[in-house]
């Protein structure tokens, strides 16, 4: 990360003791079920710079990328210490925000596995408590994002029940947009200071807190309580969005990372489903309000008890990180102690980051347009067809398991191709397209045609969520995956507030076609500004040995080498990818 490899780095070096024993470095045997990471054996020694090799070995164009060169700090580059490692080639200076410094990572003691060219390379390799960790999240996530939407679903019925009007209906989801947006700076700092491991068990469990309050709101008269279990969900929310880029960066290996964040996207999404599917079947619209509240109470304690189970299984079984990195570009940031980590710095390289401000605003535009549509589905769908309260949250259903599909479809492509910028700006056109078709045919009469253009829509509208996530983590790398994810559920979130009460009252002055239509001009909006973001991937790079500047790298002490030394590589041309 910028924020946590900056200068700060370089002034650790001067102070560590040459003898102190380096933190965190497992035995291989300490961790079961590990696997190599797919392109990086394992093996021994410091962390070299990427994509160079010994001078006397330097051909003029080296096979993997443009001519680079290294020095050692302080050393003239014919000395006899700079000979082993040192390229004739230039030092480049950076500006701060672009400077990165990564920590080399001795393995164990006596140990000497070359790499490349008698270079050596970071251990790395993968856990097999990755899928564990994935599982568990992925659940406890589809859990918070079906009480997200189990009311507006079934607005009507809860209307009825509790007396209130559609309005106070919808706050019980817009509360989760709205709790977002001042807790997401507390939240990425705790992930970003404290860990991942923190982060989510106060998502689980705060989680399974709201789930349980509900449970004492199944009277007419308390509405309060079950507004006050919502709002709890929804700040459990705010530790929830924001890691499933950080997870799959933690925890997955270069050629898995894109799909790993699709899948715990997934469960989100899932829960989202879910939640369009089982509320109109265990809460049947009836005039019996005593059956009302005893299908309300079914639903409301077996979502607690569900939570519980998930909540119990985070504590036992969900682990901050594996032993080893999974990749060179996490290697490249281990073991960063949070004292020494700017959060305030990371937040203002972030925003002075302009592809990240554009795809903030972009992504906030689409994800807002989802939860909008989400929010007043069955609004929408009651305006043309009376009594289908059931077909609506089918239609829903639809909408979001179609998304599920374009989600794992489009990580499985960006780990395959790595096109970030070519796939995010062809799925938000396509999904423009999605919903100029699904506004102009909802008021058509058949409503096997809005199964089939809610389908359309969802597909890449939500398939586009995890698309925002891993691009953004490649254009701001090595800034927190968090504290990016975060930004741009943010965003979502307060474009989601804006558009949701825009579109409702659109909707209720008029039609849902105005309402939709104001959407569509929306997201015409995003195309453009997606078409504006300059493709840097920054992990990538790392990943297969190329920099986009100058990397500093500052060794710790190592049983096999005590004598300290600083590489700087210089500037190698931008890969276009």
């Amino acid at each position: 990360m910028l924020g946590r490899g900056g200068a700060r780095r370089g002034r650790r070096a001067g102070t560590r003791g040459s003898t102190r024993e380096p933190r965190d470095m497992a035995r291989p045997d300490d961790e079961e079920g590990i696997e190599v990471a797919p392109g990086h054996p394992p093996a021994n020694g410091y962390l070299p710079v990427p994509g160079v090799a010994p001078s006397r070995e330097m051909s003029p164009e080296p096979q993997n990328g443009p001519k680079a060169g290294l020095a050692l700090n302080g050393v003239p580059r014919d000395s006899p210490a700079a000979t082993s490692g040192a390229l004739g080639s230039r030092q480049t200076q950076l500006a701060p925000e672009e400077e990165t410094q990564v920590r080399l990572l001795p393995t164990g003691p006596g140990e000497e596995t070359p790499g490349a060219e008698g270079t050596p390379v970071p251990r790395t390799a993968l856990s097999a408590r990755r899928f564990v960790v994935l599982l568990i999240f992925s659940l406890y996530s589809l859990v918070n994002a079906f009480q997200w939407i189990q009311y507006s679903i079934i607005s009507n019925v809860f209307e009825g029940f509790y007396g209130v009007s559609s309005l106070h209906i919808d706050w019980l989801s817009m509360v989760y947009m709205l709790a977002y947006v001042p807790l997401i700076f507390p939240a990425t700092w705790l992930l970003d200071t404290r860990g991942l491991r923190l982060t989510a068990l106060l998502g689980s469990g705060l989680n399974c807190l709201g789930a349980w309050i509900k449970c004492g709101s199944v009277q007419q008269h308390l509405f309060w309580v079950t507004m006050l279990g919502q709002s709890l969900c929804s700040v459990a929310q705010v530790f929830i969005l924001g890691l499933p880029s950080r997870i799959a960066s933690v925890w997955f290996g270069p050629k898995e990372v894109s799909t790993a964040c699709a899948t715990a996207v997934l469960g989100n999404q899932l829960g989202t489903a879910v939640g369009f599917l089982v509320p109109p079947v265990l809460v049947p619209n009836t005039w019996n309000n005593t059956d009302l509240a005893h299908n309300v109470s079914t639903m409301f304690y077996g979502t607690a008890a569900i939570a519980t189970l998930l909540f119990i299984l985070t504590i036992i079984a969900f682990k901050e990180k594996p032993h080893y990195p999974p990749s060179q570009a996490q290697a490249a940031l281990q073991d960063s102690p949070p004292e020494e980590y700017s959060y305030k710095k990371s937040i203002r390289n972030l925003f002075k980051n302009m592809p990240f401000v554009l795809l903030l605003i972009a992504y906030g535009i689409m994800t807002g347009a989802f939860y909008s549509v989400s929010t007043l589905l069955n609004q929408m769908i009651l305006t043309y067809y009376k009594g289908e309260e059931l077909n609506a949250g089918r239609i829903g259903l639809t909408l979001v398991v179609a998304g599920m599909v374009g989600s794992i479809l489009c990580g499985l492509w960006l780990d395959y191709t790595k096109t970030y910028k070519q796939t995010t700006l062809l799925v938000y056109i396509l999904s423009f397209f999605g919903m100029v078709i699904f506004t102009f045919t909802l008021d058509l009469g058949y409503i096997i045609l809005v199964f089939v253009t809610g389908g359309v829509l969802g597909f890449f509208m939500t398939g586009y969520l995890p698309l925002g996530f891993e691009f953004a983590v490649e254009i701001t790398y090595p800034e927190s995956e968090g504290t990016s994810s975060g930004l741009l559920n943010a965003a979502a979130q307060i474009f989601g507030i804006l558009f949701t009460l825009a579109q409702g009252k659109l909707t209720s002055d008029y039609d849902p076609r105005a309402g939709n239509i104001f959407l569509c001009v929306w997201m015409f909006v995003g195309i453009i500004l997606t078409a504006l973001i300059k493709s840097d991937l920054r992990r990538h790079n790392i990943n297969v040995g190329i920099t986009n500047g100058d990397i500093k790298a500052v060794p710790v002490d190592s049983p096999t080498d005590q004598e300290s030394k600083t590489v700087m590589m210089s500037n190698q041309s931008e890969s276009k990818i």
